[in-house]
């Protein structure tokens, strides 16, 4: 697995590691042409901090990964980055969502999980479409949490499933991410 480090959380790559992957970690300046020529199984796209349409040049290399059909799986400030890149837009919280607290609901199964998060900015809803699915939603203020990109091969959570701050409810998305680089279907 190739992860793009945007401020990732050392738990991203022991998850990873965990499951069995080899996880190569890329610094965010990293072009998408270096990320395609490893061959990897899957790309994760970090955690990071900061305003997420400011990443022009990541957003960029982003689109080109996005086309290659490769498995990724996206957390946090790698889910506004891949809602970007499908041309959808970000706005700032006016709190923002900290702590080990907020409860997400699965759109798929109607499960409720106990999510950390650390973000001040979301993905806004107005332009999804019938491919790009919402996949969770925040039980608090209805704010999106995840997205499934179908026909694609991406899915992506704005919490952080590898936090231990707090329940362990999300830890399954990594297995999901490893299912679909097996190739196995979802949603």
């Amino acid at each position: 697995v190739a992860l793009y480090d945007f401020g990732a959380k050392k738990n991203i790559a022991k998850e990873l590691v965990k499951r069995g992957c080899e996880v190569t970690v890329y610094p965010a300046d990293t072009k998408a042409q270096v990320i395609l020529d490893g061959h990897y199984d899957g790309i994760m796209l970090s955690n990071g901090p900061g305003d997420p349409a400011e990443c022009i040049d990541i957003i960029h290399e982003i689109k080109i990964l996005k086309d290659a059909n490769i498995p990724i799986f996206a957390i946090c400030l790698g889910h506004q980055l891949m809602a970007l890149a499908h041309d959808l837009e970000t706005e700032k919280l006016k709190y923002g969502h900290h702590g080990a607290n907020h409860p997400v609901k699965d759109s798929q199964t109607g499960r409720v999980y106990i999510s950390t998060q650390n973000h001040n900015y979301v993905v806004k809803t107005d332009h999804l479409n019938d491919n790009i699915i919402p996949w969770f939603t925040n039980v608090n203020d209805g704010t999106l949490e995840g997205l499934i990109y179908k026909g694609e091969n991406i899915q992506t959570v704005q919490f952080h499933p590898e936090a231990c701050a707090g329940p362990l409810d999300t830890g399954y998305l990594f297995d999901t991410f490893i299912s679909m680089m097996k190739g196995e279907q979802h949603a």
